[in-house]
């Protein structure tokens, strides 16, 4: 079985399992040259389960004259064989597999990114920069948003901006594409600090991802949601070599709304924190892993600081 530890990128251990079964399945004769190239993979649409299709099937049936059903039952049982724990797999007529992720192994993925936050590299840099800039940045952040609107409305503000004028250099940003993507940063680190305060956090512990069932503790909508556009902005990233900031600034933005919800919806303290600790720990988890992602938007993708707070 491949490690999750070795891919960033839920996609690439979906796409390095297909590999290791093209390598082995060699009853047509196409399968060599195929998998040479680009295995056609996406991501499903379904935010409450994270799955991915294939048309590999459907490829092949071209190649070698025989109906995509039997190619695709073929290669699904090559696959369950290598890969017990780590995917469900189902055939959707006329040739499609789909691949549903194991909980472990989403869970798995959740605390790499969580331990791989990069939080020693913003503190050094929030302590070490220049007051005056960090002020002047700060003014810029709130120059277009003198009263204090939601995430939400700066969001959509943003994104009506990004339709109506050019997109400015990662460099010099415009304000509204900037604000609500330095505010969801912000706001999962102070949401991070609080939880160290109130002893949620500890070094020595990991997440509690799982139940007793071995399922993940998300079951609200808003939690699934971010978790799905998790998957899916580090696929982008880890996968995508586009240097396309109108891209990055929009799976920013995207992320950074779903983020405004579950914020909103998933409570964290109060009766949460004192009668399901492991569910709360999970959602400071997820707040992390969000955290990681921003940060990885703004700083290599975007060009800009990700401050610690505004």
């Amino acid at each position: 079985m491949l490690l999750v530890s070795k891919y960033t990128a839920i996609k690439q251990l979906v796409h390095s399992y297909f590999i290791i079964t093209l390598s082995i399945y060699t009853y047509y004769s196409k399968i060599e040259t195929l998998a040479n190239k680009k295995i056609p993979l996406s991501k499903g649409r379904n935010s409450n389960q994270v799955f991915y299709i294939t048309g590999l099937a459907l490829q092949l049936s071209k190649y070698e004259k025989i109906p995509a059903m039997e190619i695709a039952e073929a290669i699904a049982s090559h696959l369950s064989v290598n890969s017990a724990g780590v995917f469900s797999i189902q055939i959707v007529p006329p040739g499609w597999i789909h691949l549903e992720l194991a909980h472990p192994v989403l869970a798995s993925w959740l605390q790499r990114l969580v331990e791989g936050r990069g939080n020693s590299v913003v503190q050094e840099r929030g302590v070490t920069e220049n007051k005056e800039d960090k002020e002047e940045l700060v003014t810029v952040l709130f120059s277009s948003h003198s009263s204090h609107s939601t995430l939400r409305e700066a969001a959509c503000a943003s994104t009506h901006s990004s339709h109506s004028s050019h997109s400015p250099s990662p460099q010099s940003p415009l304000p509204n594409h900037l604000f609500p993507i330095q505010y969801a940063h912000a706001r999962c680190c102070s949401l991070v600090r609080l939880g160290e305060r109130e002893g949620l956090i500890t070094s020595e512990g990991a997440i509690p991802w799982l139940n007793k069932q071995q399922e993940l503790h998300f079951h609200h909508p808003s939690e699934l949601c971010l978790l799905s556009e998790l998957v899916q902005v580090v696929d982008e990233l880890e996968c995508s070599d586009s240097s396309d900031s109108v891209k990055w600034q929009k799976l920013a933005l995207g992320l950074s709304r779903l983020f405004d919800d579950f914020w909103r919806d998933c409570q964290i303290w109060g009766e949460v924190k004192v009668k399901s600790p492991e569910i709360a720990l999970a959602r400071l988890g997820l707040v992390m892993a969000t955290q990681s992602v921003l940060r990885t938007l703004l700083e290599e993708k975007l060009g800009i600081l990700a401050v610690l707070e505004l």
